[in-house]
């Protein structure tokens, strides 16, 4: 990994165990070490291919998986920074969930429930656009939402919180033990831009259709939303599953700063082509010389005869 890499992965990570304070210590807008967009455009070309490299032997050794949360505040650029920082892979590679309001089925089942459902398999990158979070942020930002999940009544106390830490904390490292590795990322906007770019979605008729009137509505719980984070990072960042908690008021920067942190990590696990044993070696020269004695090369195309002149 080079240094200048190393330095803005260890930056954006949550230490373990450590209280965040997300108005102090996370400027939304910082860029790092770029001087402007386009000073930063070739390192995240640079990274889209690096990763489309990586993702090929991740399929093709097929003993890892790679999980990645996405959470933010409505308006931080998830879906736009998945299109960009995976527009160089193989789809057939990758599979994003988009997590919605629990359906009538989900609520039948415990909270974690549809999450299992949409791990990926060996060999893939599975990408979570909102994710179990939501049952630490959201749910408790909300705590009506919780009357919706049918738990008994002693299990809804002020506990409850600690408690899923707990449980999604073990959740991970359950993961991790199976080869599933887990990378999560908060897109880190601040209020002033979120206004700026609902703004947008309304004056825009383009993007009209990405707003909704709901959107409004939670800005009204934003300071409660930032302490439900901050009680989140601390809980959750573990050595196991970290958090990285990534500048979100320039989108350009959080595209490379999401690719180089994916890029870290997958460098990390030693991925490598599956070697070629001395029976598959033999199978394929055996198909190489028959194929080489297939006929006398290509076939030249038969010529049309020439009509008579009139």
């Amino acid at each position: 990994m080079a240094a200048s890499t190393k330095k803005l992965v260890d930056a954006l990570k949550v230490v373990p165990g450590r209280q965040v304070d997300l108005k102090k210590d996370h400027d939304p807008g910082s860029v790092g070490q770029f001087l402007s967009k386009q000073d930063a455009q070739e390192q995240l070309v640079t990274g889209i291919q690096k990763l489309s490299e990586q993702q090929d032997k991740l399929y093709a050794q097929n003993t890892y998986a790679l999980l990645i949360s996405f959470q933010a505040m409505d308006a931080a650029g998830k879906d736009s920074t998945i299109k960009h920082v995976m527009s160089g892979v193989n789809p057939q590679g990758v599979q994003v969930k988009s997590f919605k309001v629990p359906s009538a089925e989900e609520l039948d089942h415990d909270y974690l429930w549809r999450n299992f459902l949409e791990l990926p398999n060996r060999g893939h990158i599975g990408i979570f656009n909102r994710s179990h979070y939501e049952e630490v942020l959201a749910v408790r930002v909300h705590p009506e939402f919780l009357d919706r999940q049918q738990l008994p009544p002693r299990l809804k106390g002020p506990e409850i919180w600690e408690r899923r830490y707990e449980e999604i904390n073990n959740f991970e490292k359950y993961l991790t033990d199976n080869g599933i590795v887990v990378l999560k990322f908060f897109l880190n906007v601040s209020k002033e831009e979120q206004k700026k770019r609902f703004l947008e979605r309304i004056e825009e008729p383009e993007k009209n259709w990405k707003f909704s009137a709901n959107d409004v509505f939670e800005r009204r719980y934003w300071d409660t939303y930032m302490e439900a984070y901050q009680e989140m990072f601390s809980h959750t960042s573990t050595p196991w599953a970290p958090w990285y908690i990534i500048p979100a008021d320039h989108k350009w920067f959080t595209r490379i700063a999401v690719v180089s942190i994916i890029n870290a990590t997958l460098e990390g696990l030693g991925l490598a082509y599956p070697a070629v044993g001395p029976e598959q070696k033999e199978a394929l020269m055996k198909a190489k010389e028959e194929m080489e004695k297939e006929g006398g090369g290509q076939k030249q195309p038969v010529k049309g005869k020439k009509g008579k002149k009139n």
